[in-house]
């Protein structure tokens, strides 16, 4: 992976840190999880902002998509296709500014976006991203 004064990390490389901080993440937490698919993309496109009243694709890093376990009713009736999105522009722009190391961006943007899946708080976020 470049530093940040060489070319600017890929799609491919921003997977390859969610991957790794994924794999960091507890046995059990990453059983829960499943099959849960991780997406990176450029940027969130225009619906997803527009819905979720956001006016600049920078200003969204990450976004969980699909029912939370916690309102799901045992599965029955339930016709979602869950998704955790990265958004590698927004991601880079933050590190940029941030100084903070990208591997640690990126899985905690990961963290909190699987812990929408779980319907978790902040707290247990921030208990799982510090055990990472």
């Amino acid at each position: 992976m470049e530093d940040r004064w060489g070319a600017p990390p890929s799609l491919a490389e921003i997977e390859a840190l969610a991957l790794a901080a994924l794999a960091g993440l507890p046995p059990q937490f990453r059983q829960w999880l499943g099959a849960v698919p991780i997406r990176v993309e450029e940027y969130a496109d225009e619906a997803t902002l527009r819905g979720l009243g956001i006016a600049h694709p920078l200003d969204l890093m990450g976004l969980y998509h699909g029912v939370g376990m916690g309102a799901r009713d045992g599965g029955v009736g339930v016709a979602s296709v869950d998704m955790v999105f990265l958004y590698r522009r927004a991601i880079l722009d933050y590190w940029c500014e941030s100084g903070e190391s990208l591997a640690h961006i990126v899985g905690h943007v990961l963290v909190h976006e699987i812990g929408h899946h779980f319907d978790l708080s902040d707290d247990d976020m921030d208990r799982i991203e510090n055990s990472l």
